[in-house]
């Protein structure tokens, strides 16, 4: 009996995706001295998450004379669905805050990124793994957080980078994180959280020089439900590669302080 093309292509190609399937397990990842998946090394997002979330067209800069050195490249955007799902007068804050990024930004200033911005930011981090601990070093303002994998407790106060605390899910380490202050963004579009933020971040190794992240973000005092964030990030293969200094605080001085000089303008 002859299968008519109809019918038999269709259960073709079923079949050959479910040999490739077979034949491309997931990912395992070394392990540690404890068993668990190793995340240590060097890494980098690759996009223009920091510029913006959203998805956006390209953009002139702030400063004319930059040209376009200053300016927001494309992005096809990082957030699940494409948009995030502001309360009424929050979105209406995000619009004062593009119209006033340089101002207002908290990276112009050289504060501390937060969670999750920290982790797209243009640098790149390092992920430094032990059975307890895991440390994240940034390059970015030299910043740095301690992941606690045996119970971190409540928050003892907010701050710029949160309160985290890990555990794993087979080859995930889940990261739940709180006690934020308020004055750190998501991006130089303006996007912004209250202290009540919470962030629970996923990383899963899916290849030898690539994690899976997602960030899925919670702020009922500004947001009308949570919403996530998801990006690939990649292991930096530089021979010798390490982190340099960016103390940024040099560089905002005269921006912060200039006015207190003696004989400055008031």
């Amino acid at each position: 009996m002859r299968l008519s093309r109809a019918v038999f292509v269709p259960v073709l190609l079923a079949v050959l995706g479910a040999e490739a399937g077979a034949q491309s397990p997931s990912y395992r990842a070394p392990r540690t001295a404890d068993g668990k998946p190793s995340l240590d090394g060097i890494w980098q997002a690759i996009n223009t998450a920091n510029w913006d979330l959203e998805p956006h067209a390209a953009r002139p800069g702030p400063l004319v004379p930059l040209g376009a050195a200053g300016a927001v490249p494309a992005g096809q955007g990082v957030v699940k669905g494409g948009e995030i799902p502001y309360q009424p007068w929050a979105l209406a804050k995000r619009q004062e805050h593009r119209q006033n990024w340089l101002a207002l930004d908290p990276e112009v200033r050289c504060y501390l990124p937060g969670v999750p911005r920290a982790t797209y930011m243009p640098f790149p981090f390092r992920i430094i793994q032990g059975a307890d601990t895991i440390i994240v070093a940034y390059e970015y303002a030299s910043a740095v957080r301690t992941i606690a994998m045996t119970g971190a407790g409540d928050p003892p106060a907010d701050a710029w980078m949160g309160w985290s605390q890990g555990r794993w899910e087979g080859e995930t380490l889940v990261v739940d994180v709180r006690g934020f202050t308020d004055r750190t963004w998501f991006d130089r579009a303006g996007n912004f959280h209250s202290e009540a933020l919470r962030v629970v971040e996923r990383y899963t190794r899916t290849g030898p020089d690539a994690i899976q992240y997602e960030a899925t973000i919670e702020d009922p005092k500004v947001f009308t439900r949570p919403w996530t964030i998801v990006m690939p990030l990649y292991r930096r293969l530089e021979p010798d590669v390490q982190l340099l200094e960016f103390k940024c605080v040099e560089f905002v001085e005269e921006l912060m302080y200039g006015h207190l000089k003696k004989g400055a303008p008031r």
